[in-house]
């Protein structure tokens, strides 16, 4: 028999939440809530019977639904979740899922006395290139691991440093806060938890409180190490990760759009070394990995099991960025 498909509600009606709604496999969207009024009413009218809000508290308080995704800036990613699990509700939060670390930890707590599930927004690991990476080495075509280098770069546009990213109080940093917690948690889902925790924030370019550089050398308790580099300074979109074994390469390049075609290349290191062989993937189709994303959502909620990535992961990955802002000399999110 069919599944009914789970009411759910957006918190945030943005770019990410209508990209959340129309990704919505196995979920019927009953309500969503944005300071913007408009751009509630707007998302609402894509989803027959959907009833938009300007509060989400209202929301939450008249709304009987089975599941909530919260997409709205940093400053308030905890507090909505928070009150999300309080009505006993699952949620998937978008990455960062807080500040930092300590804002989490409420969140985390609560989420465990509720027994509710909470996924958060890692959509990363569900790209196609990185999903047949994953398949390759636990497949152990690489053999043991060795290290990661990583680089998300983007370039920024005119004004962007009066954007509400560049004002520590509403995203809780800079580009290491932005587009860092993706690489950090690609890396810690390949080599593991990270011991030993070194690196720097910056700003080089943009006149703004917050950094426009981040980074991050990352070694684990057995010494897997992850060089990783998060930038909004590259002027031409990059998206490029490297994973190294003991008898082979992976190289990712690319998410699509302006980041260019997403391809994989696996260099599998022969018995004689030399040139390596080489097999390459490409995946110049739309990207799926938000509807990926939900449907293991649903299957978290449907199976009773602990969502991956949860919160635990974006705590380990909060605890990275703030040592490094703490190694940096100062903390712009007090």
């Amino acid at each position: 028999m069919r599944a009914v498909p789970l009411r759910a509600a957006i918190v945030g009606c943005g770019l990410i939440g209508q990209r959340r709604a129309q990704t919505m496999t196995g979920a019927t969207l009953v309500a969503c809530a944005d300071i913007e009024l408009k751009k509630a009413t707007a998302l609402a009218e894509s989803a027959p019977g959907c009833i938009a809000f300007g509060d989400w508290r209202e929301m939450i308080a008249r709304t009987e639904c089975d599941l909530m995704v919260v997409a709205t800036l940093h400053d308030t990613l905890a507090d909505i979740t928070k009150a999300a699990l309080a009505r006993g509700r699952h949620v998937l939060v978008e990455k960062p899922a807080a500040r930092r670390s300590a804002e989490l930890e409420p969140v985390i707590a609560l989420a465990e006395r509720a027994g509710v599930r909470v996924r958060v927004g890692f959509n990363h690991r569900y790209h196609r290139a990185l999903r047949k990476a994953r398949e390759l080495v636990d497949a152990g075509a690489l053999g043991e691991l060795m290290f990661i280098r990583g680089l998300y770069g983007h370039g920024g546009r005119i004004g962007y440093e009066r954007e509400w990213r560049a004002d520590p109080k509403l995203s809780g940093g800079g580009e290491l806060i932005d587009q860092g917690p993706h690489l950090i948690d690609l890396a810690r889902w390949f080599l593991g938890d990270f011991t030993v925790v070194e690196g720097f924030a910056g700003t080089f370019f943009w006149d703004m409180p917050v950094e426009d550089n981040g980074f991050m050398l990352l070694r684990t308790a057995t010494g897997k190490t992850a060089f990783l580099h998060a930038s909004c300074t590259e002027w031409k979109n990059m998206f490029s990760f490297e994973i190294y074994g003991r008898v082979g390469k992976i190289h990712i390049t690319g998410l699509g759009g302006s980041y260019g075609v997403e391809r994989l290349a696996f260099h599998r290191m022969l018995p004689q070394m030399g040139p390596p062989e080489t097999t390459n993937w490409e995946y110049p189709m739309a990207d799926d990995s938000w509807t990926v994303e939900f449907a293991e959502f649903i299957e978290d909620i449907r199976n009773v099991r602990p969502p991956a990535p949860g919160l635990a992961d974006a705590h380990a990955v909060l605890r990275v960025i703030d040592q490094i802002y703490k190694a940096s000399g100062y903390d712009h999110r007090s």
